[in-house]
């Protein structure tokens, strides 16, 4: 099958025909850097320096806070950044560490990099670099870089292998033009993580407002009760986990574990593993619309998880069992939906670490736990509150969705743009 016309086959693949297949280092202005070895002491004062922590937690480079390291006059003047640096991981014990690359905006003050890093930094007369960070954050562009990435248990890149790697360049000015397209939809989803952000704070707001009483929706007014978690519910304390084979009398059925509640108190798209389970089994734990399923254990000293849950929707419904660090509670006298909100708000995270025995993984004391006091409004009024909180969350899932649709629809874009199979010219 021939190439169509406008392309041309090179040693990288079809590409269209304007474009050349370069080695990446012919673009340099200058040879390629790796950072200082500078220990971080300085809180506050001295030159804030880039780590592999930061190239992890972020895509663009700018003000975020970062340690800071004393430097000399001679030791910033060759190891400074400046807007449009490219960074790129030299050395991690994460594989997806090495060759991710990060692009820097113009920093307000001056700027470092420590040892794991390469700095690259392009001729803007005849590169844009956002083009190259792009490129290199594609599917396409790990691909190419993984072909230089080596090592077992430290993987790594090498400078002069960066520098020999041969990649598609398009004019400057479709480089110009394929980064804002990119850029844009950039913007679109910082728009939209930004609007999500706001939404979530509302409702923690209203959470704190409404579940407590401080703000009464119209038409309410009778007074609340306080009632003990234990006369609310029934309590199943620990799940199962079941048999990794089937036996004889035992069915397939997915097992939720503590992975599969996110620290936000919703379930996630984790893969539930199958495993076998006697009809009794099934019947005792198979969880039924407005159970709550609790992470009892999970975590650590540092970072508790405990206290975790997920609410058993219609959806969710007889779909799952729950596993030994995870415990039912099925409403009784009070709301289901109510008392998931109740049991998620900051009234009750607050005092998650001083329900947890201190261990490696913190274990909730289930009689306190137990007796965690539940403000109890009347049914009509938990019905009420529990609706608008509700909205709210389908309000931030919709948000949610879009943005990742908006993701999904950038990686396609980054695909075709920066292949040259779709141009924008």
């Amino acid at each position: 099958m021939g190439v169509k016309p406008g392309y041309k086959q090179t040693e990288v693949g079809v590409i269209p025909e304007e474009w050349e297949v370069q080695e990446f280092g012919s673009l340099y202005a200058e040879p390629s850097r790796n950072g200082i070895y500078k220990t971080a002491e300085f809180q506050g004062r001295g030159t804030r320096i880039v780590n592999m922590g930061e190239m992890f937690g972020f895509d663009f480079i700018s003000d975020q806070e970062m340690s800071r390291v004393a430097l000399s006059n001679k030791e910033l003047l060759v190891s400074a950044l400046q807007g449009g640096d490219l960074l790129f991981g030299r050395r991690s014990v994460v594989p997806a560490g090495a060759g991710k690359c990060s692009l820097v905006i113009t920093p307000q003050e001056p700027l470092t990099f420590e040892s794991s890093i390469i700095r690259v930094r392009l001729n803007q007369g005849e590169a844009y670099p956002p083009f190259f960070y792009h490129f290199f954050a594609s599917s396409e562009g790990r691909s190419v870089m993984s072909s230089i990435v080596s090592g077992t248990n430290v993987k790594g890149i090498r400078a002069s292998e960066l520098r020999e790697l041969e990649i598609p360049i398009p004019p400057i000015s479709e480089q110009e033009t394929i980064a804002g397209a990119l850029e844009d939809m950039d913007a679109l989803i910082g728009v939209l993580d930004r609007l999500i952000a706001k939404k979530r704070d509302l409702k923690q707001a209203a959470m704190q407002q409404l579940l407590t009483g401080q703000t009464r929706l119209p038409g309410f007014s009778a007074e609340w009760e306080v009632n003990r978690l234990e006369y609310l519910i029934e309590l199943i304390p620990s799940g199962i986990y079941g048999d990794e084979k089937r036996r004889d009398g035992t069915m397939p059925c997915r097992v939720a574990t503590t992975a599969h509640i996110n620290e936000n108190d919703a379930w996630n798209e984790k893969e539930m593993s199958v495993r076998y389970f006697s009809p009794e089994q099934i019947r005792k734990y198979l969880p039924t619309e407005g159970d709550l399923i609790v992470v009892k254990s999970s975590g650590s000293a540092e970072k508790i998880q405990s206290g975790k849950i997920g609410f058993v929707d219609k959806e969710t419904a007889g779909k799952f069992l729950f596993s030994n660090f995870l415990m039912l509670l099925r409403p009784t006298s009070i709301t289901p939906r109510f008392l998931y909100f109740y049991l998620c708000s900051y009234n009750v995270k607050k005092l998650l670490p001083m329900l947890v025995e201190a261990s490696t993984y913190p274990n909730i004391r289930l009689d306190e736990y137990m007796n965690l006091e539940i403000p109890t409004p009347k049914p009509d009024e938990q019905t009420a509150i529990a609706t608008v909180l509700s909205d709210m969350d389908a309000e931030i899932a919709a948000l949610e969705a879009r943005r990742d649709k908006t993701r999904a629809l950038k990686q396609g874009m980054m695909q075709e743009l920066l292949t040259g199979r779709t141009r924008l010219v």
